[in-house]
């Protein structure tokens, strides 16, 4: 297989609701990504469990325009954060 071949899981802005998380699920498993709502709903309505899926969803997938999802850019800033300053706490000079 090729790499231009290799599917990504990413949320997509074409039928995108909320954050397009579900869209990005349905394209990515080629369903129609109303049934991956549909699942969500029911899953939410029987116990909430289709809320937590949804907002980890939105969090660890990618956007479409990203190659990072939104906890990477946060861990990477905060460890950008920390290499900026030394062991005494000084902050060093950006360069």
């Amino acid at each position: 297989m090729s790499e231009y071949n290799v599917k990504k899981l990413r949320r997509t802005h074409k039928g995108r609701i909320i954050a397009g998380v579900c869209s990005g699920i349905g394209e990515y498993v080629g369903i129609d990504a109303n049934m991956v709502r549909i699942a969500l709903a029911i899953a939410t309505l029987f116990g909430g469990v289709g809320v937590g899926v949804y907002a980890i969803g939105w969090l660890l997938m990618p956007d479409e325009e990203h190659d990072t999802s939104i906890v990477q850019d946060v861990i990477s800033k905060q460890q950008a954060r920390k290499s900026a300053t030394d062991w005494s706490g000084e902050q060093k000079p950006q360069q």
